[in-house]
């Protein structure tokens, strides 16, 4: 049997695949290939042996079958030296094939693409995959390249010792593992989209989790931490960056709030603006400019170097009163030519973004020293009056305000409260171990604002002493979920302090 030892290449991409494949045929290999890999390999003048020429058998079915066949995948998966394994090879002629070079049909472009559910299944790479895993699994015996930019030092490799070495079959082996891992889940997420499946929108994609690595960041939450952004390989990024620096990880930490608070007030003309994923200021207004200066005035020390988020599109006006002061980001739905020109030219660094109306994951994924924690990530559903009881005299005239406040406490982490009158937080007390202490923060920011102002709370008061603060500064009307064996003590504090209390919205806690 001639042992003459067999590159196979099998490639869609073939980025400096011929530099690679002219240097193998000088070290002794021969050229093993079908259909487009092989017509381009004569295009550079190589000599190719055909896979059919190997099997006996025509590529079939369209081009479907070509490379599974036992003369193939023997010659990748025999292990050199076995002697049952040489035994084999010899009785059926099956050729030493000590190199794979091959990468997979395009599927995840053609799913970007938009192509329909035929085009997609052919798009499905099944002898491509069989060759990286027979490889991938006798990476011992035989080399692999999948990613042109392995190339050159597999040629260093060839350059030296004629094969590569096992560091980077190792190497390679993993990478095709996880390629092709990966080319399934991928699979799976592009054929749900095209199927409609059902499944798609509870947990199949966590259970198959194929994720890119869309942008490498500076450093983490501090500088001796590594960290990027990774997102599903059928995902856009969710927002566009117009201006200013690269965003940082801190500031995709802060735009995850923002972005969530922009979403529960969407219905108004607000701003939301959030420091270390702390909300320290939300308002709305007549115009962003208004919207800006009132969330503004609740906490500006807390505000300088936060992020800015807008229900409504940027203007000239609201970017002139955004340019007065420093933060990292500002989000809004659209930015107008002025408005961009008038932050580029004030502050350079300001990153400037747009959020697309996409959510890479319906799941909120938390990694843990106990596990992975999965929990939907829907906005809580809005309290309605018709949801909950008064205590007191009903304040429908202040409905609007506790929604607000109710709305700022959800987007605090907890335990959080929030004081509002006319539609601009006063105060936010988020964070504290205790409830009471939230209340007392949130007072003391609001000051004497806080008389003829509503509260409401994230979870139930467990004890009347946050009622009794409130009802000491002049809070007119508080809203809290319920649920605590107090609640009936609190209740009568409240009706007691003349505060009118409304029990009902749901528990939004945030950890």
């Amino acid at each position: 049997m001639n042992e003459r030892p067999y590159a196979l290449m099998s490639v869609h991409d073939k980025t400096g695949l011929g530099p690679l494949a002219t240097l193998l045929v000088r070290c002794g290999y021969g050229l093993l290939s079908s259909s487009g890999t092989a017509r381009f390999l004569r295009e550079q003048g190589l000599e190719v042996t055909e896979v059919e020429d190997l099997t006996g058998l025509p590529s079939i079915l369209g081009g479907r079958v070509k490379t599974l066949h036992p003369a193939v995948a023997g010659g990748i998966l025999a292990r050199r030296g076995n002697a049952s394994d040489d035994a084999d090879r010899q009785t059926h002629r099956i050729p030493r094939i000590d190199l794979v070079v091959c990468n997979l049909y395009p599927f995840e472009e053609t799913a970007k693409s938009g192509a329909d559910l035929d085009a997609l299944i052919e798009q499905i790479d099944i002898g491509g995959v069989t060759l990286l895993r027979a490889a991938a699994k006798n990476y011992r015996h035989v080399g692999l390249l999948l990613d042109p930019a392995d190339y050159d030092e597999a040629m260093r490799d060839l350059e030296v010792s004629g094969e590569l070495s096992l560091v980077l079959r190792g190497r390679t082996a993993l990478k095709a593992f996880e390629h092709t891992a990966a080319y399934d889940a991928l699979i799976r997420e592009g054929l749900s989209r095209a199927l409609g499946d059902p499944e798609r929108e509870e947990d199949a994609l966590l259970r198959v989790l194929p994720l890119r690595r869309a942008q490498a960041l500076r450093y983490g939450e501090n500088p001796h931490q590594q960290a990027a952004l990774w997102l599903p390989p059928l995902a856009e990024a969710p927002f566009e960056v117009l201006s200013g620096k690269e965003l940082s990880y801190n500031n995709l930490l802060d735009l995850d709030t923002v972005l969530r608070g922009a979403a529960l007030y969407q219905e108004s003309c607000a701003c939301v603006i959030v420091k270390h994923t702390t909300p320290c200021g939300i308002a709305s207004g007549s115009d962003p400019e208004e919207a800006f200066r009132r969330a503004l005035a609740c906490d500006p020390v807390s505000a300088f170097g936060g992020i800015v988020s807008f229900t409504r599109p940027l203007d000239g006006k609201a970017a002139r009163a955004l340019g007065e002061h420093f933060f990292e980001v500002v989000a809004a739905p659209a930015v107008a030519p002025e408005a961009l020109e008038t932050l580029t030219a004030r502050r350079p660094n300001l990153r400037v973004v747009v959020p697309r109306a996409v959510r890479p994951f319906r799941e909120r994924l938390t990694s843990t020293w106990c596990g992975l924690l999965v929990q939907d990530d829907a906005l809580p559903p809005l309290p309605t009056p018709e949801d909950g009881t008064w205590r007191g005299a009903p304040r429908r005239d202040l409905w609007s305000d506790l929604v607000f406040a109710w709305k700022a406490a959800a987007l605090a982490k907890s335990n959080a409260v929030a004081l509002v009158k006319d539609g601009a937080t006063l105060g936010i007390g988020c964070g504290f171990p205790n409830r009471v202490d939230a209340v007392r923060h949130a007072l003391e920011q609001a000051g004497e604002s806080a008389r003829g102002a509503v509260m409401a709370s994230d979870a139930f008061f467990p004890f009347p002493d946050s009622v009794e603060l409130a009802a000491a500064a002049g809070v007119a009307a508080v809203m809290h979920p319920g649920g605590s064996v107090k609640d009936e003590d609190v209740a009568r504090t409240a009706q007691e302090r003349g505060v009118t209390l409304f029990v009902g919205g749901g528990r939004t806690f945030r950890h």
